[in-house]
């Protein structure tokens, strides 16, 4: 069997297999907050009805990455149910997919598109004297990819031509950007292909992932969609098992509101430690910021649970894990959330502080765009880390103005209206 036929064999056992997965799995009702597996406990489901999954394939493209990416053509996909199971999340029975070929196929779908930025890795001063040298740094990768129903129908990027975002394309930008870097941990906002695009790709590259949509998308209002969008988180199985899983619908003041969160215990396999990571994106737009903060205070109040156990009254509690949050706060620096997270006693700091020559201050941006009511270049996505039990090593610069270019983002040679933000994480001595 010649390559590209034994790709497009492998997308569609992969697609038979989401779709049993979808048809065993029961739902929560809007009104549930969370869901758990492993060693934490786990509600019951509130309501049994769901909408069913779909997972298109191709079968004709000639290159491997169309072959496993093809994406829906006319059809809407239905809303996913709210909360899946995590213990069904694991296809470990099929080949994996060479990284090296994938990023070349990328390439050659992209030759007609400029260049994306050139990024370097930025080694801060080093805490060398304090990591477990002979084991591997982590990478973990953050990113805002940009919801394609928001992209084509909502954002109205003024700038961008509409060709530019097309999905055909647009996709190829995406995994050309994670391929480059190859993260083992990733965490992803506004992801609206999931279950026809990320969830077959990444688990033949060998990742284990996880999405959870907004219960109310306005992904859903694009005529067209792809169903909703949500935050995914996919771990590399070769580095990692999964210990526990949580999935949060974020409250203020007690009561649920439209974002979400995922939490995951993961045992490193090298070293036989544990880790917490969590991904989520909190309300946009200005005029929100109190509700930003109450959604930080709560997921901040799960972390301390989910974490310490029971409660987190000592920030030296020994049976803390160590923790990693990723997330699109759409918060400035300034803003409540962001001084709730930097003061939090769970001991976390803001992984792109340390690009800056006192270590205290933020990148000048992460998103920059132009809209109809003006130009936007704001600092708005962490990556957050117990920095008492974490070091980190290095991250990826911050492209210049230049770089990003007049008409700002997204573009054709860079695919979000946000940048990726990535580092290499280590253990400290316990």
């Amino acid at each position: 069997m010649n390559q590209v036929r034994r790709y497009s064999t492998l997308l569609n056992q992969r697609c038979v297999s989401s779709r049993r997965r979808s048809a065993a799995m029961t739902p929560f009702s809007q009104g549930a907050l969370l869901q758990v597996t492993g060693t934490f406990p786990r509600l019951k489901p509130m309501s049994t009805t769901r909408a069913a999954q779909v997972c298109p394939v191709g079968g004709s493209s000639r290159r491997m990455f169309s072959t496993l990416a093809q994406s829906l053509n006319s059809s809407v996909l239905a809303q996913p149910e709210l909360y899946p199971d995590e213990s069904t999340n694991q296809d470990l029975d099929l080949a994996e997919v060479d990284p090296d070929q994938l990023l070349r196929e990328c390439k050659v779908a992209l030759q007609r598109r400029p260049a994306r930025p050139l990024r370097d890795l930025v080694f801060p001063i080093s805490t060398a004297p304090y990591k477990q040298k002979h084991y591997p740094s982590i990478r973990v990768m953050q990113w805002n990819i940009l919801a394609q129903a928001l992209g084509e129908g909502k954002d109205d990027f003024i700038r961008c031509p509409l060709d530019a975002l097309n999905w055909q394309e647009r996709k190829f930008l995406i995994l050309e950007e994670i391929l480059t870097y190859r993260p083992d941990i990733l965490c992803l906002q506004e992801v609206d292909h999931y279950y026809d695009t990320f969830h077959p790709i990444m688990t033949s590259l060998g990742y284990c992932g996880s999405f959870l949509p907004k219960p109310w998308s306005p992904c859903l209002d694009v005529e067209q969609n792809n169903g909703p969008d949500g935050c995914a988180l996919f771990y590399r199985r070769s580095r990692f098992s999964l210990c526990a899983a949580a999935h949060l619908r974020l409250c203020a003041k007690m009561l649920p509101t439209n974002q979400v969160a995922i939490v995951q215990t993961l045992k490193c396999q090298a070293t036989g430690r544990q880790l917490c990571v969590a991904v989520t994106h909190l309300k946009a737009r200005s005029g929100w910021e109190r509700l930003r903060s109450a959604q930080g205070a709560d997921l901040l109040q799960n972390l301390c649970r989910l974490t310490v156990g029971s409660g987190c009254q000592s920030l030296a509690a020994s049976s803390t894990l160590p923790l990693i949050v990723c997330g699109d706060f759409n918060a400035v620096p300034s803003e409540d959330v962001y001084k709730r997270f930097s003061s939090s006693t769970l001991g976390l700091n803001s992984a792109y502080k340390l690009l800056s020559s006192d270590r205290q201050t933020e990148p000048a941006y992460t998103s920059w765009k132009i809209r109809p009511s003006g130009e936007s270049c704001s600092t708005l996505d962490y990556i957050w880390y117990t920095h008492d039990a974490l070091s980190v090593d290095c991250l990826l610069n911050i492209p210049t103005e230049e770089q990003i270019g007049p008409d700002r983002l997204p573009s054709y040679h860079y695919p979000s209206d946000h940048l990726s933000l990535l580092c290499d994480i280590s253990f400290r001595h316990q």
